[in-house]
């Protein structure tokens, strides 16, 4: 009896707090239901039922009936779908490599190195994430546009490659759980330095340099405004800037726009539910230790 009085209780509050959790989940939701409602509706029944105009819902309005697949290559078609997955495909994996790697030897060198200056140097380098990316920007594009860089895709890889501070701070924290003996025993054995990083300590830490190529991801696929300053050729243009011009052009035909919405959205759930382990994996392991 006892037992059960336990049990009881504990799996109530596991209901209640999925409820909860559930119910909290709706405000977030229900803009990616309209939008997947919308992509399979005909234009009648977007503006019948008030899709754009604010009436108020019920489930006949979310559900379409019927419902048009042909809105998503109709889409794919309206614009040059390919070619913009293309470049945002491009861009990921070069920004990708570039984050990780250089941020990886970053840290590396803040963890397990020693230099004068070195905590200075950490908490400087810690303190220009607290610079909103808006201070920057006038001088960013000047200094770009002065390089010649306006117009290629350079002002949204190069960057790439000089280490992100956020990564740094992640990995740093990771590289710190790392015993200093094994190091120390490498670089007895005659390893360098580039060789105990690339054979010993890239492979311990693939779940954060995981992390960080998740973030990366998201932050390059989800990027607008770099492609609105830097990129004027419409056939070097990205999702996220090609759906823009689409609304441009095609501000009216919102069935085809949220189909192409949804496209869009849809690498990143898929990636979320994928790599949600490895995520919190990545993250758990970066407590570090002084």
């Amino acid at each position: 009896m006892s037992a059960k009085r336990l049990t009881g209780p504990t799996r109530l509050h596991k209901i209640l707090i999925l409820v909860a959790l559930c119910a909290l989940c709706i405000p977030a939701i229900m803009p990616i239901v309209w939008m997947v409602s919308t992509s399979l509706k005909t234009d009648h029944q977007v503006f019948a039922t008030g899709g754009t105009g604010g009436h108020s819902w019920s489930l006949a309005q979310i559900i379409p009936n019927p419902i048009r697949w042909q809105n998503y290559p109709d889409a794919m078609t309206a614009v040059p779908f390919r070619v913009y997955l293309r470049n945002t495909v491009f861009l990921c994996l070069v920004t990708i490599f570039g984050s990780v790697l250089s941020s990886a030897l970053v840290a590396f060198g803040f963890a397990k190195m020693d230099f004068w200056g070195k905590n200075a140097l950490f908490v400087l380098m810690i303190s220009t994430m607290a610079v909103p990316g808006q201070v920057t920007m006038v001088p960013v594009f000047a200094m770009f546009r002065a390089f010649g860089w306006y117009g290629p895709y350079l002002p949204l890889t190069v960057p790439a490659f000089f280490a992100s501070p956020f990564f740094v701070f992640l990995l740093t924290q990771f590289f710190k759980t790392l015993p200093t003996e094994m190091i120390e025993a490498a670089r007895t054995d005659g390893a360098s330095d580039l060789g105990i990083f690339v054979r010993l300590v890239m492979p311990l830490a693939k779940p954060a340099l995981a992390t960080c190529a998740l973030f990366q991801f998201l932050d390059t696929w989800n990027d607008f405004f770099g492609p609105l300053l830097y990129l004027n050729q419409p056939n070097k243009y990205t999702l996220a800037y090609g759906l823009q011009e689409f609304l441009t052009q095609r501000g009216g035909q919102w069935t085809l726009l949220m189909a192409g919405a949804t496209v869009f959205t849809l690498p990143v759930i898929l990636l979320f539910f994928f790599a949600q382990k490895t995520f919190v994996q990545g993250i758990a392991t970066t407590g570090g230790r002084n």
